[in-house]
């Protein structure tokens, strides 16, 4: 895909992108409005019933946000009902306001006077308040390390891959607007560089050429590359259901969150176990992937 800088980063073209087809064969990716799967699976998670409190729960989130992503997947598993307010990417005032600095994920809980941010504190609050439901349905950390060496060992291959798409899409609400994208490109290096390279001696010029030519260069080889490494992960999964054997805990909390930004890119190939877990998590916590806006 052949991408000048003018039109990717440096002019309001960037808000009208498209919608390409994702060629994903396994389902359509829309959420459905209700559900009509029956679990019969007793490795399956159920639900509890739906919580709607008189004021609402509020997430302040950034769409594409692993730690944001965390969250909104608790509340979606606890089946609470809440508000998703998506930030602008350059929103400084909003988050400042309501914490003292930018930061995402911010959750706000009326009924309790709470505003909080950092994403483990929050699910850890939501999973054992009984005004939440009830407790203690997500499973503690299992302290695995061979997930978090396969997230590290692929960190380099994603952020090339996945940091451009984000703003190139011009389609997360994060980043509707000219502002908010150059904001994350000022602040999100690309490899080689290292972040406080990125950040005091590459010029915003430079960095929007960056950004531009990792999206006009072929991406084939790493997502071959990536492919690959999904193999190996698919082999880490316990199950569809959950990734450490005994049930969903906040090692599938933390592993969907980060896996969720892998749909932004065209021609990953999911292995078929761990594609299907990829869309029942995203089901349960009604928590969409980007397959419809991979590109």
């Amino acid at each position: 895909m052949k991408l000048s800088v003018s039109i990717l980063f440096a002019t309001l073209a960037l808000s009208s992108a498209f919608v390409p087809s994702t060629g994903v064969a396994s389902r359509s990716v829309a959420m459905d409005l209700v559900s009509t799967t029956e679990v019969t699976n007793p490795d399956a998670f159920t639900k509890p019933d739906r919580i709607i409190m008189e004021k609402l729960p509020t997430v302040y989130v950034y769409d594409h946000c692993p730690f944001c992503v965390r969250v909104r997947v608790a509340l979606g598993l606890k089946n609470v009902k809440h508000i998703v307010s998506f930030m602008a990417n350059d929103d400084i005032p909003t988050p400042t306001a309501l914490v003292g600095k930018k930061i995402a994920p911010i959750f706000t809980f009326p009924e309790g006077d709470i505003t909080m941010a950092e994403s483990m504190d929050i699910i850890k609050l939501i999973d054992s308040d009984e005004r939440f439901g009830p407790t203690g349905i997500l499973k503690p950390s299992s302290g695995r390390t061979d997930l978090k060496e396969w997230q590290k060992s692929v960190q380099s291959t994603l952020r090339t891959l996945q940091r451009p798409r984000y703003v190139a899409t011009g389609l997360l609400p994060e980043f509707t607007q000219l502002d908010a994208r150059h904001a994350f490109i000022k602040g999100h290096q690309l490899p080689p560089y290292d972040k406080p390279e990125w950040r005091e001696e590459l010029a915003m010029e430079e960095k929007l050429k960056i950004y531009a030519e990792s999206m006009a260069t072929d991406p084939a080889p790493m997502v071959e590359e990536l492919n690959a490494k999904l193999v190996e992960l698919d082999d880490k999964v316990y199950s569809e259901h959950y990734c450490t054997e005994g049930g969903l805990s906040l090692d599938d909390i933390d592993l969907w969150a980060r896996l969720r930004s892998i749909t932004i890119i065209k021609g990953v190939q999911w292995p078929a176990g761990l594609r299907a877990y990829m869309e029942n998590i995203s089901e349960l916590a009604d928590v969409p992937l980007y397959d419809e806006l991979a590109i």
